[in-house]
């Protein structure tokens, strides 16, 4: 690993920082990487994470996207500390989507893409590099309208959780390189 000078700080050159310049803004896609996180076995520490961002990126913003349930006093324990932490954190009421073909039970529901799209289409001229933690194919529109802009893309997922359609647009970063880094 060698050492570079970024904005007065040496940071260790690594796989990352070869993949991004200047500012860069990262959108995690929390449901998506929850369960991704689930089948491999481990989970982030989120203020590892962060730091671990700001040691090899010159990070603008960090976005959480999740949807929550006002009941669950844990979770907003957890949302709370994040934002204490630095995060910017978009939520959505959870929603409760009743099987019709049952006479009870259903899934919960709440997805941010549209959300997460917004701040990244509305904030494009604040970054240069997008970090996206996620493998869900609806975020393909949004990469490549972003490297119309000229933006360094990258995904972070997990195989078996990132769509192929992504994979060829974005240098595609397996979550597992992080874990030594980022876990718990």
């Amino acid at each position: 690993m060698t050492l570079r000078v970024d904005g007065g700080r040496i940071r260790k050159k690594s796989m990352i920082n070869k993949l991004v310049k200047g500012k860069t803004a990262v959108f995690i896609d929390s449901s998506n990487i929850y369960f991704a996180q689930k089948e491999k076995g481990w989970q982030f520490d989120f203020l590892k994470l962060k730091q671990y961002l700001k040691e090899q990126v010159d990070v603008w913003q960090i976005f959480f996207y999740t949807a929550h349930d006002p009941e669950h006093k844990k979770q907003k324990k957890f949302l709370d500390f994040l934002e204490l932490t630095g995060y910017i954190v978009r939520t959505k009421k959870v929603k409760f989507i009743k099987d019709k073909t049952k006479t009870e039970g259903g899934f919960h529901k709440g997805n941010l893409d549209v959300e997460l799209t917004i701040d990244a289409v509305h904030n494009k001229n604040k970054f240069d590099s997008f970090l996206l933690f996620s493998g869900d194919s609806d975020f393909v529109a949004l990469v490549k309208y972003l490297k119309f802009y000229k933006k360094r893309c990258l995904v972070f997922s997990v195989k078996g959780h990132i769509a192929i359609e992504l994979i060829r647009e974005v240098k595609f970063v397996d979550i597992k390189k992080l874990r030594k880094f980022v876990s718990k």
